[in-house]
């Protein structure tokens, strides 16, 4: 376990030496960045053992409450310090119209991936990413799709040259398969990011957030997927019961294939997640067929394993009840003035995803 008293004495010996505000800025970008030492530490907590992990998150959330409430004081006196020399050294003309101000916020597509692997750590998962860029191999062919397929049409797909080597890629599922590739069963990953494909409208757009899960590993079923998708619908909407269904579906890529559609019931006007009468499709899942396994020089005979692909987009509009796709991508500061979370707040299981 990291040693937390350590820790905590550099980062306010670090606070303290800030001067100015640039110094300021960079301080608190190493504390609470994409890979801040705050950050950091919260990743690692699904590295520790159960019995660990309870006190361990209690110590660090203390230690983020402390650095935070410290950088907002010194942010404070800067600005104090910045209106005091202005008071003295300018006039200020009244007459002139004021500025509107807008703080810096976390994209809710941003927010909804920081949501979901903070989620799906919990229970083991390691997040894994690829290139945007693919090859028709590793977009389709290794995945089982025939060469016939409807998705490699150009219709659907962007295809780079004349010769159909090079695409966008048009789901995450290439990161399974150089994910296997590269080493050896058991293989527990999420793999969100960015993927392309011919389509524009309120709820579809030609670039768009996706994230696929897979778990491959000796006696993996159903049952294990039908548990782990549970898990994660309840603890992203978090609500304490959910209805879940499976339906039969197709993919190249899984036998059995399933759509999963989730409960929900309209009230007060708005969409609310759990129960209710009516039926919601997030995602679809399936057992990864043997041909994928075979493409990976995984045995089929040995190992299985279940996949799921689900669109961040979609969940970020169901949860944070946003109708219009198009609006994610069209830098309205407004719109994320609105929309937009705080970037101190780093989501976990334990203070909550989307406070």
């Amino acid at each position: 376990m990291e040693n937390l008293n350590q820790i905590e004495s550099e980062i306010l010996n670090k606070i303290k030496s800030a001067k100015d505000r640039s110094a300021y800025d960079l301080i608190k970008t190493q504390i609470f960045g994409k890979k801040g030492i705050i950050t950091e530490l919260f990743k690692k907590i699904s590295d520790l053992e159960q019995s660990e992990r309870k006190e361990y998150a209690s110590r660090l959330n203390s230690l983020k409450t402390k650095v935070t409430d410290i950088l907002e004081k010194k942010l404070t006196d800067f600005d104090q310090s910045e209106i005091n020399k202005k008071l003295k050294n300018e006039k200020i003309d009244v007459t002139l119209p004021g500025r509107t101000y807008f703080t810096g916020k976390i994209h809710p597509v941003s927010q909804v991936i920081d949501e979901v692997t903070s989620i799906f750590s919990e229970i083991g998962f390691a997040v894994e990413e690829g290139p945007d860029v693919e090859n028709e191999y590793y977009n389709f062919s290794a995945l089982n799709t025939p060469e016939n397929h409807p998705a490699r049409d150009m219709h659907d797909t962007f295809y780079l040259n004349h010769s159909r080597d090079l695409l966008l890629r048009t789901h995450t599922s290439p990161v399974q398969i150089r994910t296997m590739l590269k080493g050896k069963p058991p293989f527990k990953i999420i793999a969100p990011g960015r993927t392309y494909r011919h389509d524009s409208d309120q709820t579809h757009s030609p670039m768009f957030h996706q994230l696929e899960g897979l778990h491959i590993d000796q006696n993996v079923n159903m049952g294990h997927l039908k548990g782990c998708l549970y898990y994660f619908v309840k603890k992203f909407f978090e609500v304490e019961k959910v209805k879940i269904r499976f339906r039969p579906s197709h993919f190249p890529f899984t036998e059995p294939s399933a759509e999963v559609d989730i409960g929900y019931k309209i009230q007060d006007g708005k969409i609310k997640i759990g129960e209710g009468d009516k039926w919601l499709e997030i995602l679809g899942c399936g057992m990864v067929h043997p041909n994928v396994l075979k493409n990976v020089k995984v045995n089929p005979k040995k190992y299985q394993g279940y996949a799921f692909g689900v669109g961040i987009d979609r969940l970020a509009m169901l949860k944070y009840g946003i109708n219009d796709l198009r609006a994610f991508f069209e830098s309205d500061i407004r719109w994320l003035e609105f929309y937009g979370f705080d970037p101190l707040d780093v989501p976990t299981n334990y203070r909550g995803l989307s406070r």
